[in-house]
């Protein structure tokens, strides 16, 4: 695989889907939890969603219960919580792991494209990865970044 395009996911619904339907956009693909301290970074990353989304701007929201099991329940159950306490509208999937034998593709690969502060493990929830519009993994970022100290970053690709 060479290219996040390459891969297919499951959607929340456990649906597949195929990454190159977001070719062309600028991409932040983010592990997530429902009940971790950083959740309230869903109202940011909406926000940029929100403000961004007409000029080709998408967040991939991917739950993961990794992390002191703090993505419980299903994804219907995610996808409702996060609906109704952030307004979140941008695309949720369906729940992997990012570390391990186990890792989804999609997070071996984004790992093997930009390394972090533990090498290729992602530490925490909330790690994000800037896609541009090429496929071109730019950036990773730690869990404690906002979605706000980003913005820049998602302007100058746009």
């Amino acid at each position: 695989m060479n290219s996040i395009y390459d891969f297919t996911v499951l959607d929340a619904k456990k649906q597949p889907v195929r990454l190159d339907k977001y070719k062309g956009q600028v991409l932040l693909i983010v592990n997530t939890a429902t009940g971790c301290g950083f959740t309230p970074q869903y109202e940011g990353l909406e926000s940029l969603y929100r403000k961004y989304s007409e000029q080709g701007f998408v967040v991939l929201d991917f739950p993961c219960n990794q992390f002191a099991g703090q993505a419980p329940g299903t994804e219907e159950e995610i996808v409702s919580f996060c609906q109704l306490k952030y307004d979140v509208s941008f695309p949720q999937f369906a729940k992997i792991k990012v570390n391990g034998s186990e890792a989804d593709p999609l997070y071996k690969f984004l790992k093997e494209q930009k390394t972090g502060i533990l090498g290729s493990a992602i530490k925490w929830n909330f790690t994000k990865f800037l896609v541009d519009r090429e496929g071109n993994v730019l950036k990773r970022y730690a869990p404690t970044t906002k979605p706000a100290d980003i913005e820049k970053d998602i302007v100058s690709l746009l």
